[in-house]
């Protein structure tokens, strides 16, 4: 039984990134599939593919790194709301990371986007996690 499925996910793709794997398989959900969404769009992740042949499924996804320094497009991963304290961001208070070079992921009613997009959408809501 696991608490925060989502801290697990950014805690499986940070090991990931620190053993230098090209892939990582997560277990599934609703939220994961829409987080892993978010990181190809913003180039974080170089691929990835839901299989879900199973009953709860799994998430594969290949990591991306530079070619020249191999270092991986991710530096880090941060989890921002947890279960025990929700942080909540109204559209006047919307996080900027590193000064607009990271992103934050929400979790509003038009769905999980950055914070870029939630500013055009006029839409705050919870703040999943930090990357950059």
């Amino acid at each position: 039984m696991n608490t925060d499925p989502i801290a697990d996910y950014l805690t499986r793709l940070r090991n990931a990134i620190k053993a230098n794997h090209r892939v990582v398989e997560i277990p599934s959900s609703k939220i994961k599939k829409e987080i892993t969404k978010v990181l190809y769009e913003k180039g974080y992740i170089q691929s990835y593919r839901f299989d879900d042949a199973s009953v709860q499924g799994t998430i594969k996804i290949a990591l991306k790194y530079n070619p020249a320094t191999k270092q991986s497009a991710i530096v880090n991963l941060e989890r921002i709301s947890k279960p025990g304290l929700r942080k909540y961001a109204h559209i006047e208070n919307l996080p900027r990371v590193l000064n607009g070079l990271g992103i934050a992921i929400l979790s509003t009613s038009k769905g999980v986007i950055t914070e870029k997009e939630a500013r055009n959408l006029n839409v705050g809501g919870e703040v999943l996690c930090y990357v950059y």
